[in-house]
């Protein structure tokens, strides 16, 4: 059976998306693919982000990700809204759940340390209901 694809989706695709693709990759990778995308894009992640990732997982997000478009990825079984407050467009799904976490971007290390911490108790818990097939 092939996995799951989960699609982590906010309006930039540079900070909360991209870090919950990494983290899906990182700790959920046997049980679901991870991609990440938005309605417009930014020309790099967020370096807040792509620091704070480097040193709580030692994963450097700029060499294997960039800020994409819904277009660019692969029709997807799960989609996962950010928290964005605004209007997601209609991808297909089987299952989509909105995370509300806001966005950290202009804070300082504790609040984005605490969005990235949040982030992986949600990748935990989403692969263990995957898992469970509960999604």
């Amino acid at each position: 059976m092939d996995k799951p694809k989960v699609a982590f989706i906010c309006i930039h695709n540079s900070c909360r998306s991209q870090v919950a693709e990494a983290l899906g990759k990182h700790l959920a990778g046997d049980v679901f693919e991870s991609y990440s995308a938005g309605t417009e894009t930014k020309p790099h992640i967020n370096q807040d982000a792509v620091r704070l990732m480097k040193q709580l997982h030692g994963i450097d997000m700029e060499k294997t990700q960039h800020s994409k478009t819904l277009s660019e990825i692969p029709p997807v079984d799960v989609v996962i809204t950010m928290g964005c407050n605004v209007a997601c467009p209609n991808l297909p799904n089987k299952h989509r759940e909105d995370w509300g976490l806001e966005d950290p971007t202009g804070k300082d290390d504790e609040v984005f340390t605490a969005m990235i911490r949040g982030i992986e108790t949600k990748i935990k818990d989403l692969s263990c209901r995957i898992r469970k097939r509960l999604v």
